[in-house]
């Protein structure tokens, strides 16, 4: 009888403990465009913010390759993981839209960096990119009074942010006689995208103004004009805060860039995705659009801006 006791009581414990162990934690996933120290401090705001939401498991994710077929085969693989919801910054919206439908009616689809706002993801968080646009036209205009001729370099021609910052560009110049002639695409190859300015100088001498549309593509002017000796004779404008243009901002080579803010980009992004789950909404806009502010850095706001940043990465 003694032993039955036992028995029943051993047997009453592990029923007890069985749904606390069977409850696991809910995953969120921020997956990312392509391999770039962009994304570090979008990682740092996913890792501040997994500390402040212990029932998830946050994960940030990289494609084998900067290619929308492969981001959305690992969308796919997450959601057969058991990923809840996923935020994603997409590498081609247009070619996508299927895909993330797809992704979308399995759990709760986000966007971030570049939209898509024709697929039914339920909200996009991220830059204005026509505003950040209109931001780097409004360094040309100040930089080059008497008007330029610009060449453009971006990573995917094809991708909304790249889309929108190109015409907020133009906006800001119309009638100016700043001219943006061209863009050049390079599908985030980082050789291809040193080799297009390499070419431009050779081919057109009459471009006295570059502008890097994407996080890389500012250190690739800065290589192929410092190895050609025309640093500090063409003006740059930026985008983002890789260490090498805010180095040229500094010195005073780059007349400047527009930076956005990727860190809140992971950590808001995670406290959306985890109060979506939850059942609170409040946080998606009618409109579905959360803006998160890019601002202008110049050599007046450099080193203050860079402080700031090594802080969030440090954590």
């Amino acid at each position: 009888m003694k032993s039955g006791k036992i028995l029943g009581l051993a047997l009453a414990a592990s029923l007890a403990v069985t749904p606390a162990i069977a409850q696991e934690k809910q995953s969120l996933a921020f997956v990312v465009n392509a391999a770039s120290d962009f994304w570090k401090l979008a990682e740092a705001g996913v890792n501040a913010a997994q500390a402040e939401l212990p029932d998830y498991d946050l994960q940030f994710r990289y494609p084998a390759q900067g290619t929308a077929a492969l981001q959305n085969a690992l969308m796919d693989d997450l959601v057969s993981a058991g990923t809840d919801a996923i935020m994603i910054s997409s590498v081609d919206p247009k070619t996508s839209i299927d895909a993330f439908n797809r992704i979308a009616a399995q759990v709760p689809l986000f966007t971030t960096d570049s939209d898509a706002p024709d697929s039914d993801r339920i909200a996009y968080l991220g830059s204005s990119n026509t505003a950040a646009g209109i931001q780097a036209g409004e360094i040309a205009l100040e930089a080059l009074p008497d008007g330029g001729r610009c060449m453009g370099f971006v990573g995917f021609l094809g991708a909304d942010n790249a889309i929108e910052r190109i015409a907020g560009f133009r906006q800001a110049v119309e009638g100016s006689g700043i001219e943006l002639v061209d863009v050049r695409g390079d599908d985030v190859d980082f050789a291809r995208a040193r080799s297009n300015v390499d070419d431009v100088l050779a081919a057109d001498p009459s471009i006295n103004c570059m502008v890097g549309f994407y996080s890389y593509n500012p250190p690739k002017i800065y290589e192929a004009l410092q190895a050609a000796g025309q640093l500090g004779n063409i003006t740059v404008i930026a985008f983002d805060e890789d260490p090498i243009t805010l180095g040229a901002v500094r010195e005073g080579t780059f007349a400047g860039t527009v930076v956005q803010d990727p860190y809140q980009w992971g950590y808001q992004g995670m406290h959306l995705m985890a109060d979506y789950l939850e059942g609170d909404m409040s946080g998606v806009p009618e409109d579905g659009l959360i803006i998160v502010p890019t601002k202008v850095i110049t050599q007046d706001n450099v080193d203050a801006f860079e402080a700031e940043l090594t802080a969030r990465i440090n954590g």
